[in-house]
């Protein structure tokens, strides 16, 4: 099973991507049809609303009144907070009994407005979010809902914004062209990542690829490595995990590969979690030696793991904190953004490497590793100098 996080500010096409996925056989979990759900007349939620914030927030029905309860929590954040602590739990609940439900091969797509705000993004192995610019949205709350466009303006103010957005999306929907154009980004997205996606994550089977190709540098790489490693740590118990690699030295060339390197007590404690990396999209990658720098010797051992997203691939490394493992991925990346020439000679070395071996993977790690043996004394030199310590940076 595949779970999606959906979302996209108000007026955003938000649910007509949502229908246009389960068209194509999603499983849709609809957090605002839930919310209405579990506010009907006769339920404990609205009984517990109507004790919160007093009869004045029902109908003469006995029905919810939103514009009324609206008016009291819009501007009110203590009022909105108590009304979330009622209405978010039971959602929760009754989404976690209908994902139940779903087959196993699912691919379940859950709607969540306010997926950015609540920082839900790390829970879901992949965040789908729609935009559309704000002035479009205004026109479309107020010309096809017909909301005054004040409150469509405060409405969107009230919610994050793109940047926020932006930060916790793997997959950015642009709705602000004609429809079909939106729906062939959604069956592109079906067809080109979410099958394989959840083929691969139900099999616990990470993307593997023989060649190595250097790509530019991509201004995308870090955000895509913070976005990763957040979702690696909220699955790993909140444990630090760094971006370390090629990818993570600004300007340099590097293959498409984001890697990052979790940090544990021990070994054995990857145990506890390494079912959870798997359900988020990082099934365990035995024997299996990634292209980073090692450090000279003896190396203590340490656990790989890859990504069922065929959409970004992913080294994750576990090493015990303090090992050399650890110590020297970290400095590796920190020496090279700080040493320009460095950074360049590591450069011609990938490109030699690269047109050598005709990108096969492994003739690639084999060519490069005597020179890692050489700059190993270089690195250390500069960390002395510098007065190097390791951090996650």
């Amino acid at each position: 099973m595949l779970r999606v996080g959906l979302t996209g500010g108000i007026g955003s096409g938000k649910s007509t991507v949502a229908r246009r996925l389960v068209d194509r056989g999603a499983v849709l979990v609809d957090s605002d049809a839930l919310a209405r759900e579990v506010v009907a007349p006769g339920t404990d939620g609205l009984a517990e609303i109507a004790t919160a914030f007093g009869d004045g927030v029902l109908t003469a029905d006995g029905e919810l009144d939103r514009p009324a309860l609206a008016s009291v929590v819009f501007g009110d954040a203590d009022a909105r907070a108590r009304l979330n602590a009622i209405v978010h739990p039971l959602v929760r609940r009754r989404s976690d009994a209908l994902i139940a439900q779903a087959p196993a091969d699912a691919i379940v797509v859950q709607d969540i407005p306010l997926l950015v705000e609540g920082g839900m993004g790390p829970m879901f192995p992949l965040v789908v979010v729609v935009h559309t610019d704000a002035e479009e949205r205004v026109r479309r709350l107020v010309g096809q809902r017909g909301m005054p466009e004040a409150d469509a303006r405060s409405r969107i103010a009230a919610q994050a914004d793109d940047d926020a957005r932006r930060a916790a999306a793997d997959v950015w929907l642009d709705n602000s062209g004609a429809p079909e154009a939106l729906d062939g980004a959604v069956d592109a997205l079906w067809d080109g990542r979410l099958v394989e996606f959840e083929s691969r994550l139900r099999r616990r089977d990470p993307v593997r690829t023989a060649t190595v190709v250097l790509a530019d540098p991509d201004p995308a790489w870090p955000a895509d490595a913070a976005r990763l490693a957040a979702r690696i740590s909220a699955a790993a118990g909140g444990r630090e995990v760094a971006h370390i690699g090629s990818t993570a030295v600004p300007g340099l060339p590097a293959e498409d590969v984001i890697d990052l390197q979790l940090a544990v007590g021990s070994l054995d404690e990857a145990a506890g979690f390494r079912d959870a990396l798997a359900d988020v999209g990082f099934p365990r990658c035995p024997d299996v030696d990634h292209d980073d720098p090692k450090p000279p010797g003896p190396v203590r051992p340490e656990q790989c793991h890859g990504t069922a997203d065929p959409g970004r691939r992913v080294h994750l490394h576990i090493r015990e904190t303090g090992s050399p493992g650890w110590r020297y991925a970290l400095l590796f990346r920190d020496w090279l953004r700080a040493d320009p020439a460095s950074r360049e000679e590591y450069l011609v070395l990938q490109r030699r490497a690269q047109a050598e071996s005709g990108g096969e993977a492994e003739r690639y790690v084999g060519i490069e590793a005597p020179w890692f043996d050489g700059a190993s004394d270089r690195a250390e030199g500069w960390a002395v100098s510098s007065g190097w310590t390791p951090s996650l940076g």
